[in-house]
């Protein structure tokens, strides 16, 4: 159903059709259906052709023909998801788009028409190597997906040529292909059930599907004759004959693929860099136009005349000066720091397909984790046993149902409840107790019955009892009617209480399995509870402590599952997750109606309710790329886990698609990271190195942002009050030198944040601007002292501002790399020793005369350690500067209309919640004043304070409602 209000969704028609459309009524087909409910969801009209039920009428025992086969591969194609591939040349040639690099390129062509072919050289070389860096590894991630990918090969077995069964590669099924379906397969296509055997039998016995790779589900589906098998599900139990009804993109998964493309969003890091680079574009163009019109106008009033020389001759001024200023190395400094990155997390089994992951890890501040396979271990489990009334039973008591559990599953049974049973049971049990019996004869699930049973011999008295397994309805009914017929009181009062523990069960979302067993010194006829076992797919090892340390780091983490939200809930339980869980139901109808007296409208009231939500559950997968598309709206950060089918168009969608270990290609196709290690504890490991390269980054640009103000106001103003240009070979020796070793920062020991990191770019305009100022008061300290005070000569004058100009803002990296006092946390070693030589060469260049006039030893020191004094001034103002900002500072200095709104919103709900929070506490204090009241009227003369405790905790209507559930 279309949503209630219009949102950046894939459209509604398009959403409708995958979410509504019937699997029963696929492509016309004639086969009578079970009834039962089919699951997944999906459209399965045909697409290829309105007559879709001629080609899928086949013979179960002859199927199609070689020449039937290649003509319906010429009609409908290949069984397989076309994968669009860019081209490796327009990967490469996207290096070299965005502002920065735009601008780069115009200096690049202006240094050619200009013939610098010096500059020209170097500003070439830079482009290259920041595309290369990037290229090149992103082309290597892709690589070792590739080679993973090519290691899984799907092959099926198909009936062809008048019976034959054939095992041909899944890419070749076609439509009205009569496919073998058996345990442990995976469906290649979707296919329709035929209801009977390889051989042409009538199927007995019941066939499960696990769906949990599409669903969410967890629990294997029972299917019959007439009902859908959907491409990438696991066959769990049975064996049966399919006909191929869709294949390739027209399969339930090709459906939900089909999201995937819609997900075309700028990410987040090229957002923040354009964003830098169109202010550095707007104030060098600005700056260097005004000084090419001064210097043009200056020409003509002292000559009378321009001519084109000169204007080259100007424009070559300004070039030199515009290559000074634009950060040329600060692509390639982050693409350098987001490489080694990359590597660095390769080393903790963490693969990044697109660098840009690295740094959008690092903000990331909401992660949305899907639960079967990625929360949990996707594989059913013994849970709580139910013994008895006693909430503490014996470990007899435990051992005793473990033991008959055991005996009661069929020997080799690959049923997923076996499995599971027999697994946990195993491990309670001794072989020597196995060893005192035999199983003589076993009556597998019969779907009428509803249950199995083992006869058993007792090898030390020879006596014989039997052991059933089921349903606990079943098992309950069995037990109690012989209970009954014998008079046997206690065991019908054990019935009834093992009939409440199924119901609590059922409401966390548990499945139960009855056992009960004959006892042979009383009445061999008469079955007796041994007690229930209830089954849960269970939260892996490490997700609990996983969750905890994704709260500690400031990242909220939320539940998406196919499952039912009672299962949902239970697992989020076990998990310490919050209690706040929706079901699919809110996503479709826009949440709650708006409430009287409340200003929020519905849409308002909805996004709230999925920003506070802790989990969904039943949700399909347009639901799930909705809730990450409503939290990206809301400007939050938001990671998305998953391995299955259902979860690609989230990863995709989601500003870090993170696919887990074993998950399906489509999964990791749709992913920008790739964890080899199960669990999500490897996402803590890689969420601490990202936010280290984050603080790397930021460091990066905060430089270059300052350098560049630096620059450009200080030659701007320099040049209109003096007339005074540095020397054009000494920019460039200065950009040169200080750019190339600046990218040793991304080896540098990092500030690693205790939260989500954010680039703050108001904050990092007005902190840049405000170092900058100090920078340019320097310099012309420096020029003026050494012209007028010091009384050098022109030459000289260029030295000094050459060595002061390359050290004074290179050394304010050392305090740019943290956010406290420079000292606080210290640089690497190799950082700190290139950063110092790059200066001891340019102190070298000036004492030496290598590039101007030389300069006294003693003055070109003093030079030196005024930088470092200068840079420890600046700490301090970037330290008062930080401590005194706020998110409001924010938004005041980038004063955009959407900024304001959500400011003013987030007062409105924060108000409002206070709001609540004080008409709560009156509500309580009325309440326990009327228990006083009442107190006191049956006699009670004094209250203490301990007697208001008590009340406060035993109140039936306080303990319904406690202040962390008041929500808005």
């Amino acid at each position: 159903m279309p949503l209630p209000f219009k949102r950046n969704t894939p459209s509604d028609i398009e959403t409708h059709q995958l979410l509504s459309t019937h699997a029963d009524d696929a492509g016309g087909i004639n086969i009578v259906s079970s009834g039962h409910e089919e699951r997944p969801t999906g459209h399965q009209a045909g697409t290829e052709s309105p007559d879709i039920s001629v080609y899928i009428k086949t013979n179960p025992r002859e199927g199609l023909t070689d020449a039937e086969v290649q003509a319906r591969l010429r009609q409908f194609g290949r069984n397989e998801l076309a994968e669009v591939k860019k081209s490796s040349l327009f990967k490469f040639l996207a290096y070299f788009t965005g502002p920065i690099a735009y601008l780069i390129e115009i200096a690049c062509i202006l240094s050619a028409i200009t013939r610098d072919w010096v500059n020209f050289g170097i500003i070439l070389v830079l482009l290259i190597v920041n595309a290369v860096i990037g290229f090149v590894e992103e082309h290597k991630a892709e690589a070792a997906l590739d080679a993973l990918k090519n290691t899984l090969s799907s092959h099926a077995r198909v009936v062809r040529n008048g019976g034959q069964l054939v095992d041909v590669s899944s890419a070749e099924i076609v439509p009205g292909d009569i496919v073998l379906l058996r345990i442990g397969d995976i469906a290649p296509a979707d296919a329709q059930l035929l209801g009977i055997g390889s051989t042409g039998e009538t199927a007995e016995g019941e066939f499960q599907v696990d769906e949990s790779a599409l669903t969410g589900e967890s629990l294997p589906v029972s299917k019959q004759a007439g009902d859908s098998v959907y491409s990438s599900s696991i066959i769990k139990q049975g064996q049966q004959l399919g006909v191929v009804t869709k294949t390739g993109a027209s399969t339930f998964i090709g459906r939900a693929a089909s999201l995937i493309s819609i997900t075309v969003d700028q990410g987040h890091f090229q957002k923040t860099v354009s964003r830098i680079g169109h202010f550095l574009i707007a104030i060098t163009i600005i700056i260097v136009a005004i000084i090419f019109v001064i210097d043009i106008v200056d020409i003509k009033l002292s000559t009378g005349t321009v001519t084109g020389q000169d204007v080259l001759d100007s424009l070559e001024k300004v070039l030199v000066l515009t290559i000074a200023a634009i950060p040329i190395g600060l692509p390639t400094a982050l693409s350098v720091t987001m490489a080694v990155g990359a590597k660095q997390l390769s080393y903790k089994q963490v693969i990044v397909k697109k660098l840009t992951a690295v740094e959008q890890m690092a903000s990331m501040n909401i992660l949305c984790a899907d639960k079967t396979g990625t929360l949990t271990k996707n594989e059913l489990t013994m849970d709580e046993p139910w013994l008895g009334p006693s909430s503490s039973p014996s470990n007899t008591a435990k051992n005793d149902l473990a033991l008959w559990a055991y005996l009661s599953v069929e020997p080799g049974s690959r049923e997923p409840i076996d499995v599971a049973i027999h697994k946990s049971a195993s491990q309670d049990i001794t072989s020597s107790e196995l060893s005192n019996f035999t199983i003589t004869s076993f009556l597998p699930f019969n779907p009428t019955t509803k249950m199995t049973q083992a006869t058993i011999t007792v090898k030390s008295t020879g006596q014989t009892l039997r052991v059933v397994k089921g349903a606990p309805q079943v098992i309950l009914q069995m037990v109690r009617d012989g209970a009954t017929r014998n008079g046997d009181r206690d065991m019908e009062t054990r019935c009834d209480e093992a009939q409440q523990a199924v119901l609590d069960y059922a409401q966390r979302g548990l499945r139960a399995i009855g056992i009960a067993r004959t006892d042979p010194n009383h009445n061999p006829s008469q079955f007796r509870l041994v007690g229930l076992v209830s089954l849960l797919d269970p939260p892996r090892d490490d997700s609990a402590a996983t969750i905890a340390k994704c709260r500690e780091i400031g990242i909220s983490l939320k539940m998406l599952t196919g499952d039912q939200v009672i299962i949902g809930k239970e697992v989020a339980k076990r998990l310490g997750l919050g209690r706040v869980f929706l079901g699919r139901d809110y996503l479709v109808n826009g949440g709650p109606s708006n409430h009287a007296n409340d200003s929020l409208s519905n849409e308002e009231r909805f996004v709230q309710g999925v920003i506070k939500a802790d989990g969904f559950g039943g949700v399909v997968p347009e639901d799930k790329f909705q809730v990450v598309d409503i939290l990206q709206q809301e400007g939050y950060i938001v990671g998305m886990t998953g391995d299955g089918v259902n979860d690609a168009p989230a990863l995709k969608k989601a500003n870090i698609g993170i696919a887990v270990h074993n998950c399906t290609d489509a999964a990791r196709s749709a992913a920008d990271i790739v964890l080899l290690h199960p669990g999500l504890s490897t996402i803590i490991e890689g969420v601490s190195t990202s936010r280290a390269i984050f603080s790397r980054m930021r460091s990066y640009a905060l430089y270059s942002i300052i350098s560049t103000l630096h620059f450009l106001i200080f030659f701007f103003l320099i040049t209109v009050i003096e007339d005074y240009q540095l020397p054009a070979f000494l920019l460039v020796i200065i950009c040169v030198l200080n750019d190339a070793a600046t990218v040793v920062i991304s080896v540098d020991n990092a500030e690693v944040s205790a939260k989500p990191n954010k680039w703050r770019l108001g904050q990092l305009l007005i902190l840049s601007a405000a170092i900058a100022i100090i920078l340019v008061g320097a310099s012309f300290a420096h020029y003026y002292i050494a012209k007028d005070v010091l009384g050098v000569t022109r030459g000289q004058l260029d030295t000094i501002m050459y060595l002061h100009i390359s050290s004074c803002p290179h050394f304010i990296i050392f305090s740019s790399r943290t956010t406290g006092r420079f000292w606080q946390h210290r640089p690497s070693i190799l950082f700190t020793s290139v950063i110092i030589a790059t200066q001891i060469i340019a102190l070298l260049f000036s004492v030496y005369a290598f590039l101007s006039e030389a300069i006294p030893w003693s003055m070109g020191i003093i030079i030196l350690l005024i930088s470092l004094v200068i840079m420890v001034i600046a700490d301090f103002v970037k330290v008062a500067i930080l401590s005194s900002w706020t998110h409001m500072s924010n938004v005041q200095v980038l004063s955009t209309h959407k900024a304001r709104a959500a400011k003013l919103k987030k007062r409105f709900l924060l108000a409002q919640q206070e709001r609540v929070i004080v008409n709560w506490q009156k509500v309580r204090q009325v309440v326990l004043l009327r228990e006083g009241l009442e107190l006191l009227m049956r006699g009670t003369k004094q209250l203490s304070h301990d007697d208001l405790t008590q009340l406060d905790g035993e109140n039936p209507f306080l303990d319904q409602y406690h202040i962390e559930d008041v929500e808005l």
